[in-house]
């Protein structure tokens, strides 16, 4: 899934180790959101957005599959 949450991280002026000490997880989940390789739990996005006092639709861009 697409994000954007290396801009808000990088806005803030948040390394990658300090977004993830703060919701409790590995830097390499932080890398891997970031990079679009794992899709973040919903109470992981809703952490993340609150965290950038966000909406979750704000940090992730959903993309529909074609039929």
């Amino acid at each position: 899934m697409k994000n954007h949450l290396r801009a808000y991280r990088e806005e803030l002026g948040l390394s990658q180790q300090r977004l993830a000490d703060a919701l409790g997880v590995s830097r390499q989940t932080i890398i891997s959101i970031e990079k679009g390789r794992y899709d973040p739990s919903l109470p992981l996005a809703f952490q993340l957005a609150r965290e950038f006092n966000c909406q979750i639709e704000d940090l992730f861009i959903f993309e529909e599959e074609a039929p």
